[in-house]
This record gives C-alpha cells, structure tokens and sequence, in this order.
C-alpha cells in the first residue's frame, strides 16, 4: 500500500533536492505545495510537520477516506478528485479552504462541510453512483455555505431537483449539466434567487428541450452572461425582459378588468339593472318603472328577503 508521509515526500525527487542545505524538518516547515497525483496513494499519513502546508495535490490516486490533515489550519487548496472516496469526513479544521475538487468520487451525500465559512468553489462532478442514486446534498452545508460559495458543479450525478440550492444567494458560477432536471418552473424560482450568477450550464438536462427554455431562464436570470456555452447578447436580454414585462402588466391588467367590470350583463339602464331605485328628480317612463319593479321582486325572490314596496307614481 502506497502511503503519504513525510518519508514519501523525502524521497520525491520534485520536492527535496531543491531545497539543499536545509535540514530536512525545517523544509518540511517551508512547504506550501504538495503535488502528489497519480501515484496510486491509498492513504494519508502523519503530515504534521508540514504546517504551512496550503495546496495539497492529490488527484488521481486510490484514497478511500480523507483524514490526517487536521493540522493544516492554512490549506486553502484541496485536489482529491478521481478517488474512491465515498464520504467527506474530517475537513473542520480546514477553516481557511477555498477550493475542494471532489469530483469523480463515489459520495452520495454532501455533508461535513458546515464549518468551511471561506469555501468559495466546490467541485462534486461525475460520482460514480450505484446505478438509480443520485447525489444528495445536506441543507446544513448548504445553509452553512450560502454567504461564501460561488462555483458549484454538480454535473453527472442523477440529480432531478435542486429546490434545496435556493439559499446560495452568492453563486456566481453553476454547473449541473447531464443530470434529470426537468421542471421549469423550479429552475426559474431557484435562479431568481441567485442574484450574482454569471455562467450556468445544464446542458444534457431533459429540461432543455422544454419550449422557450433559453428565453425564460435569461430573463429569470438578469446577471447571467453565458448559458450553456453560449453568450448572452445584451440587446436579447433587454427585449426579453421588456417582452416578460409587457405580457405580465397585460394579464394584471385583464385579470383587474375582470374582478372590477359589471356584474349583470342585461341592456338595461345601469341604474335599473344594477338594483338601484331611480334618482331623485330624474323623469322615468311607464315602462321603465315596470322594469324596476320586475326587477325588484326577482331580486326578492333570489335573496329570500321581503320586498318593502314598488315605484309608485310616475310623471307622466
């Protein structure tokens, strides 16, 4: 097994032969980078001495779990993507790491990240899954990285919903593409949350043969620049959006028509037909009166309340 420890790193030819002349604990103190890829690394040992350590290259190897890198407070760079590890444990201490690349793991669940306040990007792409799951994402983390992430890429990993994102007001970056999304209406509410989103990609989603797809998440999203590979001409942005306006005052405009237009649909006078008794002063005919007082009863009648008495007398 294939192990990294501090004897490993004093025997790779790109990290101690170029410090000559320093002991070999106090080069370990200077380190800042690590670079140890494709090395069929199983498994992470005592690194403590390295405590500057703040970008650790580890992609492309055989780990299975992360652990042993509590010492490193001042990582800020953490590559381990094209493992096999499965769960995302063992990060709390790492309170300055502003970039994790996780992708082509086997993690189902997105958890053990709430004390990383400084992760800006989040790299979980292409798990490979039992076949039927799909990545799950913890609404803690989520909640605990909504005023700091802005790069997630979630593509590849079955994933049919994203409702729970929401909370990450500061995305400015957003990858999903060849999952399950298919609900239009749930995009468009999650992106109207996303006030600083510049770039999204969700090709390869059944969503993106849905009518008007490209139109309505431009004008759902007003910051974005590039969807799906393509620039946004700012010129179709602006007629979109005017477009999106126009027909939205025409049906408040036609719903408030509706709720405030007349009631009763009959040809008669409006005050007759709206119930009213004649006005005052006002000279009515023999039929008009008639009308009124047909109206009346009806309106006794439907209401189940007794008619006080008819129009009497009328001018001639």
């Amino acid at each position: 097994m294939v192990r990294l420890t501090v004897d490993l790193i004093a025997k790779s030819r790109h990290h101690f032969k170029k410090k000559r002349g320093l002991s070999f604990p106090d080069y370990l103190k200077t380190l800042t980078h690590l670079h140890f890829f494709s090395k069929n690394i199983e498994d992470i040992g005592d690194l403590s001495m390295c405590r500057n350590l703040m970008v650790l290259y580890l992609y492309d190897n055989e780990l299975t779990h992360i652990h042993n890198l509590d010492f490193a407070s001042n990582l800020t760079h953490l590559y381990m993507q094209n493992n096999n590890i499965t769960h995302i444990d063992n990060l709390s201490n790492l309170q300055n790491l502003s970039k994790l690349y996780l992708g082509g793991n086997r993690i189902a669940v997105v958890e053990g990240l709430e004390k990383l306040c400084q992760l800006k990007e989040l790299h979980l792409e292409n798990q490979r899954l039992a076949p039927g799951e799909k990545l799950l994402l913890d609404p803690r983390t989520l909640l605990s990285l909504a005023e700091s992430l802005c790069v997630l890429n979630i593509s590849n990993n079955n994933i049919d919903e994203i409702k729970d994102l929401t909370v990450l007001k500061e995305l400015q970056h957003f990858s999903a593409s060849d999952n399950k999304l298919h609900n239009m209406q749930e995009l468009e509410d999650v992106f109207s949350h996303w006030p600083q989103l510049l770039q999204m990609d969700l090709i390869g989603n059944p969503v993106c043969k849905k009518t008007k797809y490209r139109d309505r998440l431009i004008t759902a999203c007003k910051s974005l620049v590039v969807l799906d590979g393509r620039e946004i001409n700012e010129l179709t942005r602006e007629f979109l959006i005017n477009w999106k306006a126009s027909k939205e005052a025409k049906k408040k405009k036609n719903n408030g028509h509706t709720m405030t237009g007349p009631i009763n649909h009959h040809p008669f006078i409006n005050d007759f037909s709206m119930g009213q008794a004649p006005l005052p002063g006002h000279t009515y005919s023999h039929a008009d009166a008639q009308r009124w007082n047909l109206q009346q009863s009806l309106r006794a009648q439907k209401l189940k309340i007794p008619l006080c008495g008819h129009l009497g007398h009328v001018d001639a």
